[in-house]
Order: structure tokens, then sequence, then C-alpha cells
């Protein structure tokens, strides 16, 4: 719901979250899973508390931390808590590294966590894994099944490779990789979120590039298409809000009752939407909603 693409998200989101239970929390301390340092924005309350009662955000495939940066402001005043956007592996400003899958994803939210030594956390947002330490966890527009990986998000990463082919160089290049997208996908709005990690020239020897690494993406469709459980087989009880898009076809009477069997302590609320974000999003509905139910 805070991104542009509904298909991107759906491929990266919550769609087939690595869920806690002991196995899982084994799984992703184990001493093979390597984590990586995660790149974040923080913004603190003005009374200087920085771990208690957190709010983590976390973006969705070939999002990055600067796509929460007005929300961070708004959720830190209004709830009076520190607020953390971090950069997934192989997103943003945080390390390229492989394998991409959802246990090592897991794995660098958990470490992030302890780094920082946060306590009572919330996370919302996209991708992520819910632990011990969590308090609440909102769900935005994703139920966890299986399916595969959509042919429009492969058409993304494919058309982005071959805008990085082109090696484009001089002003008009944004101008140049939207008309080439333009093939894959007509709405502008995702176009601008697609070229939002595009990274011009500094120089006349480079060429434009994404932020993403492309090979690695592609690679990792399998891995992100994947998920590990039946429903009920791994159960999270801590307080959960799924905030579904009105106008959106992600959740539905069908998989909600899937997703309550994972969640067994979770609310439901409709937002008059479409799965996509800021743009026909009341936030401050969701801020709202965020206060009445979690934060009172």
């Amino acid at each position: 719901m805070f991104t542009r693409s509904e298909d991107v998200d759906l491929e990266f989101a919550c769609h087939r979250r690595v869920l806690y239970h002991r196995r899982n929390y084994t799984s992703i301390t184990n001493p093979s899973i390597k984590p990586v340092d995660l790149d974040y924005t923080e913004t603190i309350p003005p009374n200087g508390n920085k771990t208690q009662g957190a709010l983590v955000l976390v973006h969705g495939m070939l999002g990055f931390k600067r796509n929460w940066s007005s929300l961070a402001k708004v959720f830190s005043r209004d709830l009076n808590c520190p607020v953390y956007a971090v950069d997934m592996r192989n997103h943003g400003d945080s390390p390229h590294a492989e394998p991409m899958d959802y246990f090592h994803m897991a794995a660098d939210v958990l470490h992030f966590i302890k780094k920082l030594e946060l306590s009572d956390i919330s996370l919302l947002g996209h991708s992520i894994s819910t632990f011990q330490s969590t308090q609440n966890l909102i769900v935005v527009d994703i139920p966890p099944i299986k399916g595969s990986v959509s042919r429009t998000t492969i058409s993304y990463i494919e058309a982005m490779r071959r805008i990085e082919d082109l090696k484009l160089t001089g002003s008009s290049i944004r101008k140049e990789a939207d008309e080439l997208l333009i093939d894959v996908e007509k709405d502008p709005s995702t176009r601008a979120f697609l070229l939002s990690t595009l990274i011009t020239p500094s120089s006349t020897s480079e060429f434009a590039r994404f932020r993403v690494p492309l090979d690695i993406l592609s690679k990792s469709i399998p891995d992100i298409g994947s998920f590990s459980y039946d429903p009920g087989e791994a159960v999270y009880k801590g307080r959960t809000l799924l905030v579904k898009g009105g106008k959106s076809r992600f959740v539905n009477d069908d998989n909600i009752p899937i997703f309550q069997r994972f969640f067994s302590n979770s609310k439901l609320e409709i937002l008059d939407t479409g799965h996509w974000g800021k743009q026909n999003q009341d936030v401050f509905f969701m801020l709202r909603v965020l206060n009445e139910i979690f934060f009172l």
C-alpha cells in the first residue's frame, strides 16, 4: 500500500513471509546464516528515546528507505516513538549479498533489531518477519499464500536490465529510460517508482545503472516465490493488523481465513484505496488506525 506497483509488492512483500516460531528462530540465528548490516534512517522523538517502542518500516521489492521519508516523520511525531526505515539487502544503500531469500532477509532484520537494542518494536511494511520482541505487526494489503512470481515483475527486471545494457549517458537519461519502460508498464507512477533507484552518471566515463543488483534479483526469483508453511503450521500470536485496500484484489474472502490461521490475534481494517500507497491512501486515517488499535 505504500509503494507504487501492485505486482512488485505482491512478489516481494509479505506474500510469502517467514513467521516466527521456534524452528524459524533457530534457523535464522544459525551461524551458517551471515546477516548483513542494513542501512537505515532514524527519526527520534523530542524525548530522545531511541529504542523503546520503536517502529520499524520495511520497503518492498525495488524500493528503498526513502520511500518512507515523509511518513516516518509523521509517525514519530504523532506516535512519539523512534522510527527506523531500513534498506533490505540488495536495495538502497545496504550491501549486495546472496542468497536473497526470506530466511536471510529475516536474519538481517533481526540482526538490525538486536544491534540497535530495540525493544517492544512494531513492524510495518513489506518483506518482514515477526520476532519474539515484536509488540505489533502491521501487514499492508498482502496475504501469506503460495504462488509463482508474476510475469509482470519479471518483465520489470528484464526491462531494467535492458536499460543498463544500453549504457545510457547524457542529459536525457531518465526520459530515455522512461520511454523504454513504457513497453512493460503504461502507468507513469509505476514507471517513476521503478526509476527511483536509477543512478545517473557522475562523469562521461560512467553509464546509468540501477541501485539494485539486477543479476542477483533475477537469480533470486525462485526463492522470492517460495513459502515454507501450510496454514496453521506456524502461528504468530502477537497483535497483528491486516490493512486491506478495498479496491485491491490481493486480500480477499478466500485468503483472509488463511491469514487468520497464521496470525491468530489479528484485526482487519479495510481502507477505501487500491493496493498502492501514498498517491491514493489517506495517511491520516492510517495514523488513526495505528493510534486507536495499537498505541493508546
